[in-house]
């Protein structure tokens, strides 16, 4: 519990102090933004900055914090360090930097980005990959609420239709109409949730492995007798993403970017979003240590005997705590947050890809009929990805794991065209971006080589290889660099 207290005042002074400099880098002025200027009273809609807030959190959230901070937590505490580090600075800065980039190109989406500062070709590959990515949220983020739902209420079948139904009336409408409306509530809903847990933990204080204590964790691979034996490098930080950084939210920001009234609330809205999606994800793993290492037995020992990794079923986690630790009344909104988060995700998931969609086609949204011409195709392409997830015994695992590595992939090309602005904008601070760029270049090369889901070589080759990437990427980033000419330094 002294690794979770030490955790949680770090993201804190995270936001103030690293959050500020992150933005003093950027430089936000008060120019005009696409709000003000746009306003096509669909996508382009001025919110009031608490309301943007609180969708942003919750855009982002989806089930990722929780699901994947309590898979994650099988690591041990190591979890805390990549949950810490990654979401000071990667994850929040990576939230930031392209939200606010989205900002100063009239709300773009992120293909749009990657196209202006990576070139077209890389932008026609990151589009086809973005929507893909974004179908495969909306998929796993009707089954996983579903699933809950089901535990609840049976009717499981039931359950899928109508949140597939919502998704195609949300991803439709004016975005202050439903998202405008309930997102507030909902993500008040996953605070609450997050907040009680909080109060849960430090009233009972559990016995839980702390960071320093020996044998707990080693460099390659977690040590703890219970624990599965997936290497930490990369696996840790595939399937601890959403509370660490997520290339996912780049997504989600330009929905936010295009309803802001000035840049000067980037911060607390971009940066803070994504600390407090940290937060919510270091109580998660404390109170998955709780399941899987807590002394004496915590009670639920089918949870603490698998072995299985990625196929624990974090659902169930959530269910035990929510009704076991706060009561019939706590229980039941804390679990509306827990099953609201997917569903919102979801749905500003094929939102996103049908603004994504729609900018390279260059067709406008303001009427119905051309929102219907992208989203159709775009809902029947889900629903098929939805069928394979429900025949399939282990589709929702094979999903997630296919979403975990596709979601750091795209950190990957938001980071480096990140990196690519600052250096020709802020040139004294590119390394903001380079650094975390090159790291998650790393761990998304290993994992694709380890992982027995796709490669499946030896850890060393793996290791060999994301060396050999990196190198190769900085190489061309700082030729580029060196022969970049005066009239392209500055865009602003």
């Amino acid at each position: 519990m002294i690794t979770f207290c030490i955790s949680l005042v770090l993201l804190i002074l995270g936001y103030l102090f690293y959050g500020k400099f992150v933005e003093k880098v950027f430089g936000p002025d008060d120019r005009i933004t696409p709000a003000l200027r746009i306003n096509d009273g669909v996508d382009y809609i001025l919110l009031p900055s608490w309301k943007i807030f609180m969708i942003q959190f919750l855009n982002i959230a989806g089930t990722g914090p929780i699901f994947g901070a309590i898979m994650g937590a099988k690591f041990g505490p190591a979890a805390y360090l990549w949950i810490v580090f990654g979401c000071i600075f990667a994850g929040a800065t990576h939230d930031y930097l392209s939200g606010m980039l989205s900002i100063r190109n009239n709300g773009a989406g992120l293909p749009e980005l990657v196209g202006k500062y990576l070139g077209n070709g890389v932008k026609n590959v990151m589009l086809v990959f973005t929507v893909l990515l974004l179908g495969l949220v909306g998929a796993v983020f009707v089954k996983s609420p579903a699933d809950i739902l089901t535990s609840m209420f049976d009717n499981g079948m039931l359950w899928i239709v109508l949140i597939f139904a919502y998704y195609i009336i949300a991803t439709m409408m004016p975005v202050d109409k439903i998202i405008g409306k309930i997102y507030p509530i909902f993500a008040f809903s996953l605070l609450f949730m997050a907040a009680a847990l909080m109060v849960v933990l430090f009233v009972r204080w559990y016995d839980i492995p702390e960071l320093w204590e020996t044998g707990v964790v080693s460099l390659g691979k977690l040590t703890h007798p219970d624990s599965f034996k997936d290497d930490l490098f990369p696996a840790l930080f595939i399937t601890i993403a959403c509370g660490a950084i997520s290339g996912f939210h780049a997504t989600q920001s330009p929905l936010m970017a295009r309803c802001m009234k000035n840049e000067h609330l980037g911060r607390p809205i971009f940066y803070g979003s994504m600390i407090t999606e940290g937060i919510v994800a270091l109580i998660w793993a404390t109170v998955a240590s709780y399941f899987f290492y807590g002394s004496p037995a915590p009670g639920y020992e089918f949870m603490a005997a698998a072995k299985d990794g990625y196929l624990t079923s974090a659902p169930v986690v959530v269910n035990l705590v929510c009704n076991d630790w706060l009561g019939v009344a706590g229980g039941i909104l804390a679990m509306l947050g827990v099953v609201a988060a997917p569903i919102t995700s979801g749905d500003t998931a094929l939102r996103s890809a049908r603004l994504i969609i729609a900018d390279w086609l260059h067709m406008e949204q303001k009427t119905i009929a051309k929102r219907l011409s992208i989203s159709i195709p775009l809902f029947l392409a889900t629903m098929g990805l939805l069928i394979w997830q429900m025949e399939n015994a282990s589709g929702f695992n094979v999903l997630w794991g296919y979403f975990g590595w596709a979601n750091q992939a795209l950190s990957v090309f938001t980071l480096w065209t990140l990196t690519v602005y600052l250096a020709k904008n802020r040139p004294a601070y590119f390394w903001v971006t380079l650094i975390p760029a090159l790291f998650m270049t790393a761990v998304c090369t290993s994992f694709i080589v380890i992982s027995k889901t796709a490669l499946g070589l030896a850890p060393e080759i793996g290791y060999c290889a994301a060396a050999v990437m990196c190198a190769v990427l900085l190489g061309i980033f700082l030729k580029w660099k060196v022969n970049l000419k005066p009239e392209d330094k500055k865009e602003e």
